[in-house]
């Protein structure tokens, strides 16, 4: 059985501790996401005291938590504590080839893997603790003060969550939605139209009533203004799950009906495979004992389009609403393809052959509770990475590690043009090569902050940052960001003052690969 009192990101305002810790520390890093992971690690060898503060309960973000299909661009890319990760999921499945990496693997391997660098470094993790306040003095983070009382201090700072609440509370200029096009120069930020991927392939009628717009739309598409091409707006590119499923019948609980279920949030869905095209649950990428990564394909598929634009900025309670209406929509659909008379006989009996794995996430429900939040705020500092270096037009003289997606963004609208449901802002353009991320890109510009180092919602721009946003690089920035915090206070300096000749050779010896075609460079 799923008890669905488990599948939740907040659980509602922590009780105030009447004896609130004070925990002191070199390093604070907030947030045990994988990039997290792996700067506690280089700062631990660097000879830091560090503490983690998780705002869940577990250790390795969308790594562990599904993301067992490893999004890549190119493997020789990763460096590393990066590629130490990989090299023990490949220890673990007793993998030979190459230098023994692994890049597929189930959710509690991946787990395992931080949980034993937690015991190897004696990493220290406080969970559960969530962000209330901070203090800063003279432009420096002082303390963090959580819901329940308890206080951080230290004398430099990580942010490794995905949303940047860290370096928001810090009063840290960020960006939310997607820039203009004109803005940095690029092509294919903004709104998108033309994609060949994700797209309605046929006339899919957006009304309750086809043909009769009075009728109103259905679940899922907007009454938005289409907009023009590369033109900005607050949109963010769709969030999903990414789901653990089996097909090993042994192991296999079948896809229960997520509480108040409402079959008619899926006729858009039915009509499109009505209209003879099914891809929705085709998107499967085999990992080891029967176990896939189930991500978004097609039109209409696992990612909730449009339904995350108050993530970023929101309350707890507010995201709390959108988990909660994602894992409807997600396990509502994989329910409803197994069961709704709209469905043909034959695609009930493919989706049936999958299920919830029982032992996965086996304290939460079997669902995983990390959300898949493809971009929340990003930075704006010194550098903003853009489209120009991901082509290679425009280079950086401090690197700090390497990133070789796709500039990638999945859609971020559903909208109606010309009397039929239109996806838009889905991107999928490789870039040449891989191309390094600059140091000036994660840390915030001086005047507003001196001792905090920003991984994941670095500087970048949208369509930018969908390539970035692999969790390989978030662990390569992490190792980064560690070595330069340990450097800062080595010297007593700004994290903007960090002797970059010192950082790169740090990280070269720690075997980041900072140029392409180079690993000792």
């Amino acid at each position: 059985m799923v008890n669905f009192g488990k599948i939740k990101y907040y659980e509602g305002p922590s009780a105030l501790n009447p004896n609130p810790s004070v925990i002191r520390a070199d390093l604070c890093i907030y947030g045990a996401s994988s990039a997290g992971m792996a700067a506690a690690v280089q700062a631990i060898r660097m000879g830091l005291q560090v503490v983690i503060a998780e705002f869940g309960q577990r250790v390795g973000g969308l790594t562990s938590g599904g993301l067992g299909a490893t999004d890549i661009g190119n493997k020789a890319a990763i460096g590393g504590i990066s590629r130490e990760f990989y090299q023990a999921i490949g220890r673990h499945y007793g993998t030979t080839d190459g230098d023994g990496t692994q890049w597929t693997f189930e959710p509690h391997v991946a787990e395992a893997v931080y949980l034993n660098w937690m015991e190897q470094y004696g990493i220290e993790v406080h969970f559960g603790q969530r962000l209330e306040r901070l203090q800063k003095r003279n432009g420096k983070i002082v303390r963090l003060v959580m819901e329940n009382g308890n206080v951080y201090e230290a004398d430099m700072f990580i942010d490794a969550t995905y949303e940047g609440d860290l370096l928001a509370a810090a009063g840290v200029s960020y960006h939310v939605g997607r820039e203009a096009n004109s803005v940095y120069k690029e092509t294919l930020n903004g709104i998108q139209f033309g994609s060949p991927h994700h797209r309605f392939n046929t006339f899919i009628d957006p009304y309750v009533l086809p043909g009769k717009p009075d009728s109103g739309l259905l679940y899922g598409v907007s009454d938005a203004a289409p907009g023009v091409q590369g033109q900005g707006d607050r949109s963010v590119q769709a969030y999903n799950f990414r789901i653990c499923l089996t097909n090993v019948p042994e192991n296999r609980i079948p896809f229960p009906a997520p509480p108040n279920y409402d079959p008619e949030k899926f006729t858009l869905l039915a009509r499109y495979i009505q209209s003879g095209i099914w891809d929705a649950l085709r998107l499967h990428t085999m990992m080891p004992n029967g176990k896939t990564d189930l991500n978004n394909k097609g039109a209409v598929s696992t990612d909730h389009i449009g339904m995350n634009y108050d993530w970023a900025e929101g309350s707890y309670t507010r995201r709390e609403e959108i988990f909660q209406d994602h894992l409807h929509y997600n396990l509502g659909m994989l329910y409803f393809l197994c069961n709704d008379d709209r469905v043909p006989e034959a695609i009930r009996e493919e989706a049936r052959q999958w299920g919830l794995p029982a032992d996965e996430y086996e304290a939460f429900g079997h669902w995983t509770p990390q959300l898949y939040i493809r971009e929340a705020r990003r930075m704006v500092s010194d550098v903003v990475m853009n489209e120009g270096h991901c082509r290679g037009l425009q280079s950086v003289s401090d690197p700090v590690g390497l990133a070789a997606y796709t500039m990638d963004s999945h859609n971020c609208r559903r909208i109606v043009l010309g009397g039929q449901c239109v996806n838009e802002g889905n991107v999928e353009i490789p870039p040449i090569r891989p191309y390094p991320i600059s140091y000036r890109s994660i840390v915030p510009k001086e005047e507003e902050c001196v001792n905090l180092i920003v991984p994941i919602c670095l500087s970048s721009s949208h369509i930018a940052y969908g390539s970035i946003r692999m969790e390989p690089v978030f662990m390569i920035l992490g190792q980064s960001a560690a070595t330069a915090a340990a450097l800062a206070l080595k010297a007593d300096a700004a994290v903007q003052h960090v002797d970059y000749g010192q950082l790169r050779q740090r990280l070269v010896e720690d075997n980041q690969i900072l140029e392409w075609g180079s690993s000792s460079s």
